[in-house]
């Protein structure tokens, strides 16, 4: 049972991983799933203190998401269709990868300008509203990354130094 739950964890820290980019997944809760999983096999002691701290944190990352685009869309003077348009271009970049990894970075700024271009008719504003919109999704997209890589970490030094009691090395 333990080598399942592991096995598990493991998949679920992948998809966290990949939920920090995909805007469908919910990348931190998903990863610490996969720590509570470690922490369920019989090798892995208890610690219901770091758990419930680890998931506040996952669940603050998540809130402040969805809080930062629509905070850097205002300060920079853009409206909800600047986030709406990021995270259409955030899509488009993921079902039609003709840039690559570039792509990421480049459709998301393009959806978050047509979005605005939609709610205003000054180019310049618009261009302004969408580095805002675009600045507060990469902001939210690299902090449920580095939690993801913390919570991957954490998974993988939990694994390695209870190794032996899971009798697999």
């Amino acid at each position: 049972m333990d080598i399942l739950l592991i096995i598990l964890g493991l998949i679920c820290m992948i998809i966290g991983l990949l939920g920090s980019f995909l805007p469908i997944l919910p990348g931190p809760p998903v990863s610490w799933l996969g720590l509570l999983l470690l922490y369920l096999t019989k090798a892995i002691p208890n610690d219901w203190t770091f758990l419930g701290v680890s998931l506040v944190i996952a669940i603050a990352v998540v809130i402040l998401d969805y809080a930062i685009p629509a905070i850097g869309t205002k300060k920079f003077g853009g409206s909800k269709f600047g986030v709406i348009g990021t995270t259409v271009g955030l899509i488009i970049s993921i079902v039609f990868p003709v840039l690559g990894f570039l792509g990421v970075i480049i459709w998301p700024f393009i959806g978050a300008f047509i979005g605005e271009m939609i709610y205003m008719a000054d180019h310049k504003t618009a261009a302004k509203a969408a580095f805002g919109s675009f600045l507060g999704f990469l902001t939210g997209t690299l902090l449920k990354f580095i939690i993801g890589i913390v919570y991957f970490g954490l998974f993988i030094r939990l694994f390695w130094q209870y190794k032996s009691s899971f009798g697999l090395f």
